[in-house]
């Protein structure tokens, strides 16, 4: 290639990137806004990058290519929104800041990619304006209300939709407490199926256009070439997700390989006996009478409490550690205090309803059961918005990353320059 030619103008609002078959000159129009979002969120330490590369160079899962945070913390300085937006390296950090307690400049790389990914999750969901209310700590009443008004409307529904349908027929003698007779189990569960249907709608279609952008930018910013399928790439993934691997590695947030399998498995536990609950009318697996809700020593009662009690554990570590040890350059903002909040909240009340079933105060064990579901409502159906959607972004972007080599200890793929790395 001549030394005259020169790579595509890239601007902070252009999507199409230059090809890694280009290069030389180039002119840099930053899109001032996004800095400033960031700014906002984490400050403007990461302006501060001397581009040494202590970061890649610390970092146990960084790529040895164009590694990762290095050439993000550049790009964020100038403000290439849509480059970071599409870089599927942003999601293979896990954000145990090992980068940002090396760091000679304290330019926090580790906190500039938890940013970026937040802003990520809010660039490509829809609705928009859901996405930014619920990163946005004024919009708390509102995204309160909208669950709470649903189910209220359900409740003074219940009894026409009981009549027209027919849920409530007898189906035997045996008599059983109800865990909360104003909210019966098909109500709860038609309310949460409509709406769960709603939320993974909305989520198929933002990963599908997540997907098509990094996998443009790994081909023709990087260079490289799909070299394994999608299939075997997702088991793969899913075995390494399991697995806990990625964060046996850090050594700066340690306690992270207690916390968050703590988290993930309770989370794991609770959604299965949810799971084997809302199927109990069609689960070839249930022989015999099917009794709800459980007897205390029931194996699905025992296994919801040891989850609800992971999940509380898990939180509580992680609380501990971002106001109290030493893994964290900062204590986080908003966006992840929020999740963990109403995690928490989720288990507690959900151990504060049993309690009171079990002592049979009344109307003391409703009212708890509907903040309850309040909370495991804005959990979930505020999933694709919150932190809560990296269990989607990331284990497509991990996907993807595994598909095209893209991870430590892979050569380069393809020919000529990489178009990611940073100048």
């Amino acid at each position: 290639m001549k030394d005259t030619e020169t790579r595509p103008r890239q601007t902070g609002q252009e999507t199409a990137p230059a090809t890694a078959a280009c290069y030389g000159p180039l002119l840099v129009e930053p899109d001032l806004p996004f800095i400033r979002t960031i700014g906002s969120r984490i400050g403007d330490s990461f302006t501060r990058c001397m581009q040494c590369g202590t970061c890649a160079a610390t970092c146990s899962l960084s790529p040895e290519s164009a590694a990762f945070p290095r050439k993000e913390v550049i790009w964020a300085a100038w403000g290439w929104k849509q480059r970071l937006l599409s870089d599927a390296d942003v999601w293979l950090c896990y954000q145990c800041n090992d980068c940002s307690t090396r760091c000679p400049r304290g330019a926090h790389p580790g906190d500039l990619l938890a940013a970026i990914r937040q802003e990520c999750i809010i660039h490509y969901a829809r609705p928009g304006f859901l996405a930014r209310w619920v990163n946005d700590i004024r919009y708390i009443p509102v995204l309160l209300a909208i669950p709470a008004l649903v189910l209220a409307l359900a409740l003074k529904l219940r009894d026409p939709l009981d009549a027209l349908l027919g849920f409530s027929a007898r189906s035997g003698d045996r008599i059983v407490y109800a865990y909360s007779s104003p909210f019966p189990h098909w109500l709860i569960n038609g309310v949460f199926f409509l709406a769960l249907l709603l939320v993974l709608t909305t989520v198929v279609f933002s990963i599908r256009r997540f997907w098509r952008h990094m996998k443009c930018s790994l081909e023709k910013d990087f260079g490289l070439k799909q070299v394994r399928g999608v299939w075997p790439s997702l088991g793969a993934t899913v075995k390494n997700i399991f697995a806990h691997h990625n964060f046996s590695g850090c050594t700066t947030a340690h306690i992270r390989y207690l916390s968050h399998p703590l988290t993930f498995f309770g989370f794991l536990a609770l959604s299965a006996v949810t799971i084997w609950v809302i199927t109990a009318g069609i689960n070839p697996l249930i022989k015999g009478e099917f009794i709800y809700p459980f007897a205390f020593w029931s194996p699905w009662k025992v296994l919801a409490n040891l989850g609800g009690l992971a999940v509380a554990a898990g939180c509580v570590l992680t609380i501990r550690e971002r106001l109290f040890g030493t893994a964290y350059n900062t204590a986080g903002n908003y966006y992840d205090w929020s999740f963990l909040i109403t995690l928490i909240l989720v288990a507690l009340t959900g151990f504060a309803t049993e309690v009171l079933h079990y002592f049979r105060m009344e109307p003391h064990r409703h009212v708890m059961y509907f903040g309850h579901l309040v909370f495991v409502f804005a959990l979930l159906v505020y999933m694709p918005y919150s932190k809560f959607a990296h269990i989607f972004y990331r284990t497509t972007a991990l996907v993807l990353a595994e598909s095209f080599g893209r991870k430590k200890g892979v050569p380069p793929l393809g020919d000529g320059p990489r178009g990611g790395a940073a100048p």
